[in-house]
């Protein structure tokens, strides 16, 4: 369907208070809003509204919420051209190989290669392709802890698009918590473990750090797997030691090679033992064992 921009200019004080209302008023609706600077010498932004279907009902709406504030702008309108974004982004974004992981969207499938384990994700709401470095790491890692290892039940902490946890499921086949802050990442990451047929292995559940009941009901964790970034790595360091199970390892990345001895030492002083670094592209994945 074709999208329609709404957009106007206004200044940096009025375009918070705008922005605040739109996302209000638009949550249910889904409509995307944007706030762009494009004169910071004339205090000028332009704020956007993406609508499409009755655009006319939208931009009557706008302006209601313009008159809420006191405000009175002129509101025009640019036609969006009809493109799939997600496999325009898609068409140069080339597979990704880990270890036995061959991560790929759906216009590779046809590239896997015998004996490797194949796990499809499509950019979508991108929380992860596996393009990044961290995720390659945390795949290239986690296939060497289960190489010498056999958990039998997994933590994937801020899961993002599912790529670790559906990693675990498919090469250890074993239970899998997946949890997120984001309830949108919970959503695509529930989707990509039904496409990946590990939804039965898969729970994705939105829980903000460890305070949720779903950890109490489901830990100790025999493997922790956390790719987020290196300070709330390190601040989650003892509610990591308090869910590991005795003898479990957690694999960690979302960290600078400069932060690695920081992470480290946040973990060594839970009583967790390093057993190996990974770098990859300027990042680093850690192998920990408590």
């Amino acid at each position: 369907m074709t999208q329609t921009r709404l957009y106007f200019t206004t200044g940096k004080i009025e375009s918070i208070s705008i922005f605040a209302a739109f996302e209000a008023a638009f949550e249910d609706e889904g409509l995307p809003i944007a706030v762009l600077e494009v004169d910071e010498d004339r205090d000028l932004y332009e704020v956007s509204l993406y609508a499409d279907g009755d655009v006319d009902a939208v931009e009557a709406q706008v302006k209601d919420i313009l008159a809420g504030l006191s405000l009175s702008k002129p509101i025009e309108r640019e036609a969006l051209p009809d493109i799939d974004w997600v496999a325009r982004s898609l068409e140069g974004l080339k597979p990704v190989r880990a270890g036995r992981f061959f991560v790929h969207g759906a216009h590779d499938r046809r590239k896997r290669h015998s004996g490797e384990l194949a796990i499809e994700i499509e950019a979508g709401l991108a929380f992860g392709t596996g393009h990044h470095g961290t995720t390659a790491g945390c795949l290239e890692m986690l296939e060497k802890v289960m190489r010498r290892e056999r958990p039998r039940n997994a933590l994937d902490l801020g899961t993002g698009s599912a790529v670790l946890a559906i990693a675990v499921a498919k090469l250890a086949h074993i239970p899998v918590l997946a949890t997120d802050i984001d309830p949108v990442a919970v959503r695509v990451a529930a989707a990509n473990a039904r496409l990946n047929h590990v939804k039965a292995l898969v729970e994705t559940v939105t829980a903000p750090g460890f305070h949720h009941p779903i950890f109490g009901k489901r830990a100790p964790f025999d493997l922790i797997v956390a790719n987020i970034l290196a300070r709330p790595l390190m601040r989650l360091a003892p509610q990591m030691a308090d869910h590991i199970a005795l003898g479990g390892s957690i694999v960690l990345s979302g960290i600078l090679e400069r932060q690695r001895d920081a992470v480290v030492s946040a973990y060594v002083g839970q009583n967790f033992r390093h057993i190996r670094t990974l770098h990859r592209e300027g990042w680093v994945t850690i192998h920990l064992k408590h």
